[in-house]
């Protein structure tokens, strides 16, 4: 609980075994976290039973792998459904420190912003932290042309720290998004389209063995959906097509 709102934390997770109760410890010690909610994508380490032993957290698991995207939207329709009144996404994975949590919580308990992304890049030490230098120039190429189509000013769309007032959550038609990696650049498109500001904190990020990360082949697919979507915006903008990610009773001011 944070001033007098219900914390929720969502971990999407696959194969998480490892690195999991190191993570949930971590989160569990901010002192203002009322439930975690872990949804399992059909691992094959015994993630779910290795959660299922840990204090103050709800598991569900995936009878088929939905991917990436898809496990986040079973993360948060049972957060919402949980009364979550803010939704803390932290991977289980240990890349992103939960000693962030109450930074970025607090920005939208206090009512400040209704979206907070921590940001690897804001810092300026992504590279030196293990962030392979392919992956940093694309994240800068990608951001750059998001930003310029989609009117915004972020460092990064590609972090996998993200917090969200429930107001957001309800606002958005996230079944209209990817089940695949491109789901988190997809959600922020609509979460600007809606209108919502959005804050970034600077995020330290690990990069090490038990890490999640997607091989070459799917970051190209990753980076052309990230393309689709920044034009996808920009065409529902300028009236010349229609997307249901983009409703037109409701689009953000230029």
């Amino acid at each position: 609980m944070i001033r007098g709102k219900k914390l929720v934390v969502v971990m999407p997770a696959y194969n998480a075994a490892k690195t999991l109760i190191r993570t949930h410890q971590e989160v569990m010690d901010q002192g203002i976290v009322d439930l975690v909610i872990l949804v399992d994508d059909c691992s094959q380490d015994g993630t779910a039973a290795l959660a299922r032993t840990l204090p103050d957290t709800l598991v569900h698991e995936h009878q088929k792998n939905l991917g990436y995207g898809g496990n986040q939207k079973t993360c948060y329709k049972l957060a919402l459904e949980n009364g979550a009144d803010l939704v803390v996404m932290i991977h289980p994975d240990y890349q992103y420190t939960p000693k962030l949590l109450p930074a970025m919580a607090s920005l939208i308990a206090n009512g400040l912003y209704p979206c907070v992304l921590g940001s690897r890049i804001l810092g300026g030490t992504a590279v030196r932290q293990g962030m392979p230098g392919w992956k940093y120039v694309a994240n800068r190429f990608l951001t750059m042309f998001s930003n310029i189509f989609m009117g915004a000013k972020l460092s990064e769309y590609h972090t996998g720290y993200r917090a969200f007032s429930r107001e957001v959550l309800e606002t958005l038609a996230l079944d209209q998004d990817s089940d695949d990696f491109v789901f988190d650049n997809q959600m922020l498109a609509q979460i600007l389209w809606h209108g919502f500001t959005i804050a970034e904190v600077t995020c330290p990020a690990s990069y090490f063995a038990e890490a999640s990360s997607i091989n070459f082949r799917r970051s190209v697919r990753y980076g052309f959906g990230c393309l689709a979507t920044a034009l996808q915006f920009r065409m529902a903008r300028m009236g010349l097509a229609r997307h249901a990610r983009f409703p037109v009773k409701t689009p953000a001011g230029d």
